[in-house]
């Protein structure tokens, strides 16, 4: 087998290569062409000199380049690691020293970003920049017959967003590819010819597990948008292409509703709406579907398992929840000892047994054998289910907070804080003391023009009225930014580091 095949042969099979697979901006590409350029980037990394489940790294904004290039690698046996064009110097040098990788494709807006993450990395990777792709590729046949692969050959990594510190490389595998395709088709509805456009970027999971590898598979027509989109750029997009279904995050849904775009004309032409990414407020669900009048998904999924593994359905779904674990997911809510919890309303670290998931973490066997035991994954979440069954997120395991003998989810004041007319953003931690007890402290960012004394009254009496005494923080602290890792996770433990406020 080979992935690429896996990814782009039931189109191309089924007689239907002329059929639209990208399009971006006023760029589009057929099965067939996409096939043909895919062909010519692993021909030319096979004569740039790469050899045999060699990692090459995509250093390449979400366009024609990057899919082409990703689909070529895995065709000719090599290892696709797409990257966060957003990553700071010292990360990219890590993935450049961490993965050994012979070969960088690159934007040339990132020429300086590279060459200074190869100083930091002492290393001598070749480097091709965007403005040198037309010589990359001269010469390089469209025709590559793939290479074949086992199951358990590398297909691609993934580097972990670094919440906790330095990203790790996820490997996952050829055999994983073709699960790609159940969410897309049995709950999204994707059929061949439908389009689908995701405001995340190819080089999250997300995206990259259910545009470019479940939604070529299924015949889907991918709208891409290059740069950073915001709320303007995705009702643009969406206005422009009419996709019937878009993958997005809360925040940028958020965003969009409270500029009003949610009830255009093209907007109630989506069919379904994904979210994912973070937890998604039962209220910020119900007014988005009330708007758009489409179906709003909610859903969890991660690096390491590529794919969503606990989600909604049209079939079943409940504002302010999760979902259920999906049918090609095993999940279990375990205690720290280990004992599996089954009952209701308990929270419980989330582990996971699925064919996708990542088979080790590169060059990091410690963590890789602390986390990864008889085919389960600790992905670190803590979850609970309800009596009905609906599975709803508690925060981190290393997130959750002991407040006067009581465990606290700061995902549940931080959805609470961010109902507060002024807060654009919020994150809830727990801080020591002087007597060493942990006392939970609200960081958040105002909104432009908000009086802080007054906007921290309102927090303070908003969130009094909504969660037990308890889980209101004894403190707020305005910032003019949360930290977060180049792919916009929180870095709470950069806040747990700053000095304890008095």
């Amino acid at each position: 087998m080979n992935a690429a095949d896996e990814i782009l042969g039931p189109s191309l099979q089924a007689g239907r290569g002329d059929q639209l697979a990208l399009i971006c901006g006023g760029v589009t590409l057929t099965y067939a062409e996409l096939d043909r350029l895919a062909c010519r980037y692993g021909n030319a990394m096979l004569a740039a000199g790469m050899g045999h489940q060699q990692p090459v790294l995509l250093l390449l904004d979400d366009g024609p380049e990057l899919v082409a290039a990703y689909l070529g690698a895995m065709k000719a046996g090599l290892v696709a690691v797409a990257l966060n064009t957003r990553l700071a110097a010292k990360d990219l040098g890590h993935a450049l020293g961490d993965s050994g990788a012979p070969l960088l494709l690159a934007e040339i807006g990132l020429r300086d970003l590279a060459i200074e993450a190869a100083a930091i990395a002492e290393c001598s990777t070749k480097m091709v920049f965007t403005d040198q792709f037309p010589d990359f590729l001269a010469g390089a046949s469209e025709h590559l017959a793939s290479v074949p692969m086992a199951p358990e050959d590398s297909a691609l990594w993934m580097y972990t967003s670094g919440t906790t510190g330095q990203p790790k490389g996820a490997v996952h595998v050829h055999g994983s590819i073709p699960l790609g395709e159940r969410h897309v088709r049995e709950n999204l509805g994707i059929a061949p010819g439908d389009r689908l456009f995701s405001t995340s970027k190819l080089f999250f999971a997300y995206p990259l597990g259910h545009c470019l590898i479940g939604g070529l598979r299924a015949g889907a027509t991918l709208v891409l948008h290059r740069g950073w989109p915001d709320a303007a750029a995705a009702a643009e997009v969406i206005a422009r292409t009419r996709p019937k279904v878009v993958l997005s995050v809360p925040s940028l849904y958020r965003l969009m509703l409270k500029e009003g775009m949610a009830s255009s004309p093209a907007f109630r032409d989506v069919r379904t709406w994904v979210s994912a990414g973070e937890n998604l407020p039962a209220e910020l669900c119900r007014r988005w579907m009330e708007e758009s009048g489409g179906l709003m998904l909610e859903g969890i999924g991660s690096t390491e398992a590529l794919f969503l593994f606990i989600a909604s359905t049209p079939q079943a779904m409940k504002p302010g929840a999760c979902g259920r674990p999906l049918p090609w997911t095993e999940a279990q809510l375990r205690t720290p000892a280990g004992e599996i919890i089954t009952q209701a309303d308990v929270a419980g670290d989330l582990w996971v047994r699925m064919d996708s998931l990542f088979r080790r973490y590169h060059n990091r066997p410690d963590v890789t054998e602390r986390v990864l035991q008889d085919g389960w994954w600790k992905t670190g979440d803590v979850f609970a289910f309800d009596a009905e069954g609906w599975w709803s997120p508690q925060g981190r395991s290393d997130d959750m907070i002991k407040v006067s003998g009581q465990w606290v989810s700061p995902s549940e004041v931080e959805e609470a804080a961010l109902m507060v007319p002024g807060i654009a953003d919020a994150v809830a931690v727990g801080i020591p003391n002087e007597d060493g007890l942990v006392r939970l402290v609200l960081y958040a960012v105002p909104e432009i023009g908000e009086h802080e004394p007054l906007l921290e009254a309102r927090v303070v009496e908003t969130l009094r009225a909504k969660l037990a005494i308890y889980k209101c923080p004894r403190t707020v602290r305005f910032l003019e930014t949360i930290p977060r890792t180049a792919t916009g996770k929180v870095q709470r433990f950069k806040l747990r580091q700053t000095e304890a406020p008095s």
